[in-house]
């Protein structure tokens, strides 16, 4: 099981604060946006797409950013953080 939490936009996106994913084994970066979006196609009304979401957030395990090509372990948290401003 892989959980996953939505701020901001994705949170909008996908009308969830979190979800928990099975997965029997790792993900790349790759690979876990394309889950993402095919368990999200469509975003509620007014909202952006996940995937536009995705092309622009930044991925994080443990705190760590997802990189191209690096996995995802089943366990593991991701955190979905897309960029935002304020201060």
């Amino acid at each position: 099981m892989l959980t996953v939490r939505y701020f901001a936009a994705a949170r909008a996106a996908t009308s969830r604060q979190t979800e928990e994913i099975p997965i029997s084994s790792p993900l790349d970066r790759d690979d876990l946006i394309r889950v993402l979006v095919e368990r999200h196609p469509e975003a509620p009304a007014g909202e952006p797409a996940l995937s536009t979401v995705l092309a622009q957030s930044s991925l994080l395990v443990s705190g760590v950013a997802m990189r191209p090509g690096t996995t995802v372990e089943p366990g593991a948290v991701v955190d979905v953080l897309p960029p935002f401003s304020g201060g």
